[in-house]
Formats: C-alpha cells, sequence, structure tokens
C-alpha cells in the first residue's frame, strides 16, 4: 500500500539551517586557526592576518546570534540555552576589544605577543569543539524530526 507523505514540520527545517550554519562556523574557526598557526610560524605579517579576520569577526558573531535567536523565537529551550554562553563570551569578548578604528578584535600591535597568541589558540580550539558539539546536536534533532515527521 501506498502511503500519502507528511509534511516537514518547521523544527526539521529549523534543525537543518541551524546545522548548515554550525559548518559555516566550524570551517570559518578552522580557517582561523590555521591563520593563527601561519602567524605563529611567521609565513603571515600581522597586519595581514589582522585585516583578514578583523573582517570576519562580526559575520560570525552575527550567524551565531541569528542562529540562537532563531531556537529561541522557535521554542527549542533546550538548544537555545545551549548556545547563550558563547553569545554572552562574544558580546563580552567584543566589548573587552583593543582600542581600533575599525570592527574587530585583533590589532596588529598586540597580536604577535606569546600571551595574546596562545589566548586565540586557546579560543580557537574552544569555538571549534563548541561548534562540533552545536553540529552534531543540531544533526539529531534534526534527525529526530525528520523520524517524527515520517512516523
Amino acid at each position: 500500500m501506498w502511503r500519502t507523505p507528511k509534511m516537514l514540520g518547521t523544527d526539521f527545517y529549523v534543525f537543518l539551517l541551524a546545522m548548515i550554519l554550525a559548518i559555516g562556523l566550524l570551517f570559518l574557526m578552522v580557517w582561523h586557526l590555521i591563520m593563527l598557526d601561519e602567524l605563529k610560524n611567521d609565513y603571515r605579517n600581522p597586519v595581514d592576518f589582522c585585516q583578514n579576520l578583523n573582517r570576519l569577526v562580526l559575520p560570525e558573531y552575527g550567524v551565531h546570534l541569528g542562529v540562537t535567536l532563531m531556537l529561541l523565537v522557535c521554542g527549542f529551550w533546550f538548544t537555545f540555552l545551549f548556545n547563550v554562553p558563547l553569545v554572552a563570551y562574544h558580546v563580552w569578548r567584543y566589548t573587552q576589544r583593543p582600542a581600533m578604528t575599525g570592527p574587530g578584535l585583533y590589532d596588529p600591535t598586540e597580536v604577535m605577543n606569546r600571551s595574546q597568541l596562545n589566548l586565540h589558540t586557546r579560543e580557537g580550539f574552544m569555538k571549534v569543539g563548541f561548534y562540533v558539539v552545536s553540529f552534531l546536536v543540531y544533526l539529531y534533532n534534526m534527525m529526530v524530526a525528520l523520524v517524527m515527521a515520517l512516523t
């Protein structure tokens, strides 16, 4: 017997979009870590490094904030609360940035300090871990929504 297919709910599409954006943020953070390694090994100069990465700070923060707000509006409280600490950290980090004329976090005069490089590297690895876990949570929730819609 043929069954008529059910429509997928909004939860499937919300987690699909969140998963795709998490993949984008994950690739962005891996690229960030590669740039930090190039800077640390003296393959890239600090001014070029700062120009490239400062352009991507606000888009990263905006995408993550957008995903978090989308989860809040759609009522997915667990995943929303899972994302809130990183949003709060992004707000704190941006308010504590060095005095600069343009947007961004990285100052060419301070980025070569060993303590700053270690801080940025640790921060990058923590964000990669967070985005990997986020991707897995979104993937699981998307699969649950798909199974619920098809049964």
